[in-house]
C-alpha cells in the first residue's frame, strides 16, 4: 500500500472519534440511557433476561483491556455469560487512532465475527498495534475481508462517527479510564479481578 493509503487510516475518518475524556461523572448514570443500545449496534452476549448486566468499555490498544480480556473474562464468559447468569455487553472506547482502526475493522465485519476480532485484536495487541495499518490488515484478512474491502473500511467515515458518538456517549456516563465496568449500572471501582468482579455479581444473583 502506498503512503497516502495508510494515512485513511489514521487520518481523517479517525479524527472524528478523538475527543478528549469528560470529566469523572459525581452522579451514577442513568440507567435507562446506559442500558441504550449504541447506535450502530449492541453485540451481546449472553441471556436478554439475566439477572446481572456487565458493560465494558474498552480501547482494542489498551494493555489494561488485553490483560482483563486474557485474564478475567475467560472465567467470566464461562462460569456466568454461557450459563445465562450475566449479559455483558462491550462497548468501544477507542483513545487512539490505532484503536479506532481496530473498532472499524470490527465494525466492518458481519456482526457474527465482531467478537472473534475483538478477541484477535486483544490476543495479538502487541504484534499490531505498532504497525496498525499492515496489522489491521492482517487480522482483517483472516477474518474473509479482501484487501479492497479492508481499505475501504478504513475510508468509511460512517464507521467512524459511529463509534466517535459511542465514545461521547460514554464520556457522558462518566467514563474516563480503560476498562471502565459498569455491573448493573453502577460503576465497578474494584480490581480487575474474576475475585473481584465474582464478590459483586454473586449477591445480586441472590
Amino acid at each position: 500500500m502506498n503512503q497516502i493509503s495508510r494515512r485513511h487510516l489514521l487520518g481523517s475518518a479517525a479524527a472524528l472519534a478523538m475527543m478528549p475524556a469528560a470529566a469523572l461523572a459525581q452522579d451514577a448514570p442513568d440507567l435507562a440511557k446506559l442500558n441504550e443500545p449504541p447506535a450502530h449496534g449492541e453485540m451481546p452476549e449472553g441471556l436478554e433476561t439475566a439477572k446481572v448486566t456487565v458493560i465494558e468499555y474498552a480501547s482494542a490498544s489498551c494493555p489494561h483491556c488485553a490483560d482483563f480480556y486474557a485474564t478475567v473474562y475467560p472465567p467470566l464468559k464461562k462460569d456466568y455469560i454461557d450459563t445465562g447468569k450475566v449479559r455483558f455487553l462491550f462497548r468501544e472506547f477507542p483513545h487512539n487512532d490505532a484503536a479506532l482502526g481496530g473498532f472499524m475493522v470490527a465494525r466492518c465485519a458481519p456482526p457474527e465475527k465482531y467478537h472473534a476480532i475483538i478477541g484477535a485484536l486483544f490476543k495479538t495487541q502487541d504484534k499490531w498495534v505498532h504497525r496498525p495499518f499492515d496489522g489491521l490488515k492482517e487480522i482483517a484478512l483472516q477474518a474473509g475481508f479482501t484487501e479492497e474491502s479492508f481499505v475501504a473500511c478504513t475510508k468509511n467515515a460512517d464507521v467512524a462517527r459511529a463509534i466517535s458518538n459511542e465514545r461521547k456517549r460514554a464520556e457522558d456516563f462518566g467514563v474516563t479510564g480503560i476498562p471502565f465496568i459498569f455491573i448493573n449500572g453502577k460503576h465497578y471501582e474494584g480490581e480487575n479481578t474474576i475475585e473481584g468482579l465474582k464478590a459483586i455479581i454473586d449477591p445480586l444473583l441472590g
